[in-house]
């Protein structure tokens, strides 16, 4: 997904932004327009469905509210987002328009234009906004990897893979299961080779 530095001033600003056609969608990150034109793929929307469902079915009567772009997520401004998927516990930042403020939990899917605007821009952005838990899920890897604050900071990536899966940190009880993500329940995935197995055998407390 290009940047348009070409088209629009840098800094942008979120009061410029307001001021563009209702038709017109961007992301603004650090006060650098991205296009938020083109389409998404089918596989890119049937992820980003399962995954708002699994959280939606959690949530149901809790506090924390779940969310699905296209919403506008304005962190700062000069950071305006679309997150794909997201959670918001504090009701202070949901607003009519739009949420100000950073979300709680965001999930973000892949597209190959946007590969490494959602894993290098967005990471260092949701990072320094306090963002406790960020999911990448990759449609074209069928993988996902996650990330989480922890003093201000993330740590290394947990990365899973198409067949595995895991609970939120934020929401423990939050399952994750990659298989009904990436509608695979029916696939039987291949057997861990060898040296995976004697490594879980040597140390049993290892991540799967």
């Amino acid at each position: 997904m290009p940047h348009l530095k070409h088209l629009y001033p840098v800094p942008y600003t979120y009061q410029q932004y307001q001021e563009l056609p209702e038709d017109v969608r961007l992301e603004i990150i650090e006060g650098v327009v991205y296009d938020m034109t083109a389409s998404p793929l089918v596989k890119h929307q049937v992820i980003v469905g399962h995954a708002y469902s699994l959280i939606r079915e959690h949530l149901r009567g809790k506090s924390c509210k779940p969310f699905m772009a296209p919403l506008d997520v304005v962190l700062d401004d000069i950071s305006v987002v679309e997150p794909d998927v997201f959670v918001v516990c504090d009701p202070d930042k949901i607003t009519e328009k739009n949420i100000k403020g950073a979300p709680d939990l965001i999930i973000e899917v892949l597209s190959p234009s946007n590969n490494i605007k959602d894993r290098r821009n967005k990471k260092w952005l949701y990072e320094g906004h306090g963002v406790k838990e960020y999911i990448i899920i990759s449609p074209m890897e069928e993988s996902a990897e996650r990330y989480w604050l922890v003093g201000g900071k993330y740590g290394l990536s947990e990365l899973f893979n198409w067949d595995e899966s895991f609970y939120s940190n934020l929401f423990p009880e939050l399952f994750f299961d990659l298989r009904v993500i990436f509608e695979k329940e029916n696939v039987v995935s291949e057997p861990d080779p060898a040296w995976l197995v004697r490594a879980r055998i040597a140390y049993p407390d290892m991540p799967r």
